[in-house]
């Protein structure tokens, strides 16, 4: 199972990118388990300047957001 952390700040825009996230890896059936990290000093162990941003198994692999056929491709 892969885990994937979504990197947001408490703006609408980070939240919706997080339920998109939440949405592929539901209708896609991928084995994922995915967090929302809001903590700033945890989001600062990451060294991203943007936010959102999306951490895979602890590497960070997306900034700012994505579409969802970004985000398929990145979570497969």
């Amino acid at each position: 199972m892969k885990k994937v952390k979504v990197l947001i700040s408490g703006c609408a825009c980070n939240s919706k990118f997080a339920d998109l996230v939440e949405k592929v890896v539901s209708e896609q059936s991928l084995d994922v388990s995915v967090t929302r990290v809001t903590d700033i000093e945890e989001v600062m162990r990451y060294n991203v300047m943007s936010l959102p941003a999306l951490v895979v198994d602890e590497q960070v692999v997306a900034r700012g957001a994505k579409t969802e056929k970004e985000l398929v491709e990145l979570l497969k």
